[in-house]
């Protein structure tokens, strides 16, 4: 089996040859793109699984929370492209143990995050299988023309995240305490998202599967290498669940250089860990070394 990214270039591939009328940005990035003839905005439309046993395991995770968690990855798709979420729609296949409790509460913490950030949920589907599946959509609008996307890195950019990261993979692993809470309730950066794309940023994604991987999206994306140091670590987490764990939802950016990027936005630490350069796409490199892209890839042998 090919890697996750291989079979996403061959879908690109095998449906380039289907045009339709205002889709701006397609397959690649957090969110497809489409301009609506005379709108002043864009509106952005992502869509994200959630499976039994790979992002959750209902021995260890509440129902309220895989609700939230389902939400909230889409939420994130729709802050890394500095937007503002208008609905959502919700697709859930029901496992055998699955009962009315269950799907009440999946639903309790799902909209308790819908409510919050007025996101309201406007239909989807209903089904059965052998493990528990949500497919969540979320479609959300940005200014005309004023999406952040993953490929307008410019050689000499800052790069940034907001944050600290290996918290999820920490609280996947240990199952204790406050990085327990971030793994079951991600927060997704909506503010900032809006805030980045007001300030001027050139690209940016959500950091989903792991800073080496996602890093390396972005910079293929924007066909430049990039030079990094180690990223702020949560306390406790060690510098490989940092570097590839994946899910801490926290935001990946670039500012041009002379840009002043503040280094907390309500809270929320900013922090430069590197600067784009020019070079094979795709190219990170961390204190000089190469950084292999080893976050979370379904695909991928063991």
């Amino acid at each position: 089996m090919r890697s996750e990214l291989q079979l996403i270039d061959r879908i690109r591939s095998l449906a380039s040859n289907i045009h339709g009328r205002g889709l701006a940005i397609g397959i690649g990035d957090d969110c497809a793109v489409y301009h609506s003839p005379g709108a002043s905005e864009d509106l952005l439309f992502t869509t994200d699984l959630l499976v039994e046993d790979i992002h959750f395991r209902r021995e260890t995770h509440r129902p309220e929370d895989i609700g939230w968690k389902a939400l909230a990855r889409g939420l994130s798709d729709i802050a890394a492209m500095g937007g503002e979420p208008r609905f959502c729609l919700v697709s859930l296949a029901l496992a055998p143990w699955s009962d009315a409790r269950w799907l009440d509460c999946f639903y309790r913490g799902l909209l308790k995050l819908a409510a919050r950030e007025k996101t309201p949920l406007a239909g989807g589907d209903l089904g059965k299988s052998a493990k528990a599946t949500c497919d969540i959509v979320v479609c959300g609008s940005v200014p005309r023309g004023k999406a952040l996307r993953r490929d307008g890195a410019k050689a000499g950019d800052g790069i940034y995240i907001s944050g600290e990261l290996g918290s999820s993979a920490l609280g996947f692993e240990s199952q204790r305490g406050k990085a327990r809470q971030k793994h079951l309730r991600p927060e997704p950066r909506i503010a900032l998202g809006k805030h980045l794309r007001r300030l001027g940023a050139t690209a940016a994604m959500d950091l989903s599967d792991g800073l080496s991987l996602d890093l390396h999206r972005l910079a293929t994306a924007s066909r430049l290498s990039a030079e990094i140091a180690p990223p702020p670590i949560f306390r406790g987490a060690t510098p490989e669940q940092a570097l590839h764990g994946g899910e801490d939802y926290e935001l990946l950016f670039t500012a041009p250089a002379r840009r002043v990027i503040p280094e907390h936005l309500e809270g929320l630490r900013l922090t430069r860990i590197g600067t784009m350069r020019k070079g094979s796409a795709g190219e990170v490199r961390i204190n000089g070394a190469i950084l292999r892209p080893l976050g979370y890839d379904h695909f991928r042998k063991p």
